[in-house]
Parts: structure tokens; sequence; C-alpha cells
């Protein structure tokens, strides 16, 4: 880890209700004014007009432009994004459905529950125990779909977050309350045979209405991951995931961040997402002109997914849960492959709102807007 240890320690969840974006909208004193101009009223400089969206111009009425080829933009809608558009839809159509999207976001809407909750351990002789329930569950991804059967842990998708600190003994009591069999693995962690989660190499599977016990020691420390091995494809594609992270035992090697945010990516069960949720429901990161964010980002789908974000750079510091040290390293886009961990580090001296998205362009923007695997970095000034 980078530096030392002054960091106000605050999860996504805590985060969400530090600096929720209903409150950072609703707080800007504007009046009956739109949502989109009370953020930009609150963010100096406004965020840049090309990722709003271009207001639709009254009466327009000619086709979508030269460049966008209708037949492209359908075939990405239909596979993509729902329905497709009716051929010959004009531009500001095309604009005001954008423009929706957007507004949806602005507005902080939100989609049921949310995952990432910290889940806090009780002690049995000194060791941090943990409760881990597998179940099926309606899941919502967007409010204005129809929510998706998902499978997860204690009902949300990603499960709880689980946080310990390096040489910590831990003991994670897991419950299968699915109808089909399954499995636990602590992705990263140097675990003893026999706890490595794998059926038919290290356990028996957990049948359904069984429980079997994990029991290791932290270590690494870093940011790693929870998830099913066992129908895997299944399983972790519907939600069965989360994250674990191990603080590193020296205060010296933690960081110095003024917030640390979970980034967890799914691409199967109800398309592209991030921490179990698509554009317009997820949730921005909101920080002070200043301040540091630390983002772990971790990808359990199968698709490699490269996030770039605009207005300033990321320092890279950490994979898969190991330090870089002097191979750190600066980008705006990042590219993370299935199964991997990348902390980085963002120093926010830009004010704005700033777009955070995949850069497969597929996986987060169409003919009928922005959706997926896009999010936003707020900056205030």
């Amino acid at each position: 880890m980078e530096e030392a240890n002054t960091r106000t320690d605050l999860t996504e969840a805590a985060l969400r209700a530090a600096l929720s974006r209903r409150r950072f909208l609703r707080g800007s004193a504007v009046g009956a004014v739109s949502v989109a101009a009370a953020t930009i009223a609150a963010c100096a400089p406004p965020p840049p007009a090309s990722w709003l969206y271009r207001s639709p111009t009254p009466g327009a009425t000619g086709p979508v432009p030269t460049g966008t080829p209708l037949a492209t933009a359908t075939a990405a809608a239909t596979m993509n994004h729902g329905t497709p558009m009716p051929t010959g839809s004009p531009t500001d159509d095309m604009d005001a459905l954008a423009k929706a999207v957007a507004d949806r976001f602005l507005a902080g809407e939100t989609a049921g529950k949310t995952g990432n909750q910290p889940l806090a351990p009780r002690i049995e002789g000194g060791v941090k125990v943990f409760d881990l329930t597998a179940s099926a569950f309606d899941w919502q991804i967007d409010a204005l779909k129809a929510p998706v059967q998902a499978v997860g842990y204690n009902g949300t998708w990603p499960g709880p977050l689980l946080r310990v600190t390096e040489g910590d003994s831990v003991r994670v009591i897991h419950k299968n309350d699915l109808d089909e069999s399954t499995g636990l693995h602590f992705h990263g962690q140097a675990l003893p045979n026999a706890m490595d989660g794998v059926p038919f190499i290290t356990q028996q599977p957990i049948l359904p209405g069984q429980t079997f016990i994990y029991e290791f020691t932290a270590k690494p420390a870093g940011s790693h991951m929870y998830h099913s091995h066992h129908n895997a494809t299944d399983q972790v594609g519907r939600g069965m995931l989360g994250a674990f992270i191990v603080d590193p035992l020296d205060p010296a090697q933690r960081y110095q961040v003024d917030h640390d945010v979970i980034w967890i990516s799914n691409d199967s069960l109800g398309g592209f997402t991030i921490n179990g949720k698509g554009f317009p429901a997820t949730t921005p990161i909101v920080a002070q002109l200043g301040q540091r964010v630390l983002i772990r980002f971790m990808n359990e789908g199968v698709m490699m997914h490269p996030w770039h974000l605009h207005g300033m750079p990321m320092r890279v510091v950490a994979r898969d849960g190991y330090p870089l040290g002097s191979a750190a390293f600066t980008c705006d886009t990042l590219g993370i492959n299935p199964g991997e961990r990348w902390d980085v580090i963002i120093d926010c001296d830009n004010p704005g709102a700033w777009a955070f998205h995949c850069h497969i362009l597929p996986h987060a923007e169409g003919p009928k807007g922005m959706f997926g695997m896009v999010n936003a970095l707020i900056v205030q000034a």
C-alpha cells in the first residue's frame, strides 16, 4: 500500500448515507429549476455538455445523423438495450430518450435494495464469525425493468462486504437455502486446502439445507472476493459474489484516502452491471474538491471491462491485492479481466460531474442513451 493511514474508513454504503446523490441534488439552492440545472449549480465548472445530454431541438424531424447507421444502431439496441428503435426515428426522439435516462440518474433514482452492505462479525473466542446464507430472491437492477431472479448471499447482490485485518482468525458459517448444491471460495486468500471451497476437489458440495463452516487465517492483505465455485457460470452470473477486504496489519501500509469504494462488475444476469445495478440506478461517487478516492475494481463477470474516467486520471497502486510499489502507474482507462482486482486512487482536483464507464461502448451506450456500465464521479467545489 502506498501511504500511511489517515483515511476516513468509508465503505460505499457509508458514502451513500453521507453523500447520497439525492442530498447532493436536492441540497442545491436552485428552487424549481430542473434537476440537471441543480446538478450544474452544485458543481463548478459545470459538467461537459457532451456527457449530460444535448437538448432536443423543438420540432426537429430529421433522420438519425450520418455516421450512425440505423442498421447498426438498431442491432445494438436489440442486443444490448431492449426494444429496438423504430426505423426512421428522428434525432429528437433519440435525444429525448437519452435525456430521459440521464434525468433519472441525476434525480437520484433508486432500484430496491443495494449490495455491499458491511456485515459486522461477532467475536467468539477471538475468532471473527460471519453468517452467510445462499438463497434465491428477486433483484431490481433498474426501476423500469422487471426484477430478475437472482441468487446471492444474505438477500443482496453483491453479498455483504466482509472486512477483516491481516492475521485475523475468520470463521464463515455458510448455509445453503438454494434448491441446488453450492460451494464458497475466498478468491485471493492463502487458504488451507480443505477450506478452498471447490466441490469434489477440496470438499463435498453443500447440499440444499446443509451448512458448511469455513475457517482460516486472513492473508494476504488487500482487495479480494468471495463467490460460488460450483455451477459458477450460473451462480456467480446471477449474483453469488461479494467483496472480502483484508486491511494490512501494519497501519503504515494502509491507504491514506477519504473514501473507500467497492466496484464489482458483472455481465450476465440482467446485462451489464456495477454492484448489481445498471445505469441509471448505479450509485455515483461523491467527493469534495481536493479529496482522495480509492476504488477497488473487481471483475466477477466473464468479459474484460476497460473502465474510463473523464476529467482526471487514476493512479493504479495494487493488483490482486498486491501493492505495485514503484511499478504503480497512471492512466485514465484501465482494463479489468475476469477474476482480477485493481486498486486505484483518484485525486479529485477537477470539479464537476464526470462520466465513469466501461469503454466497450455496447456495454454502456446506445440509441436510447446510456445504460448498464455507466456511473459518475461528482467532485463538489
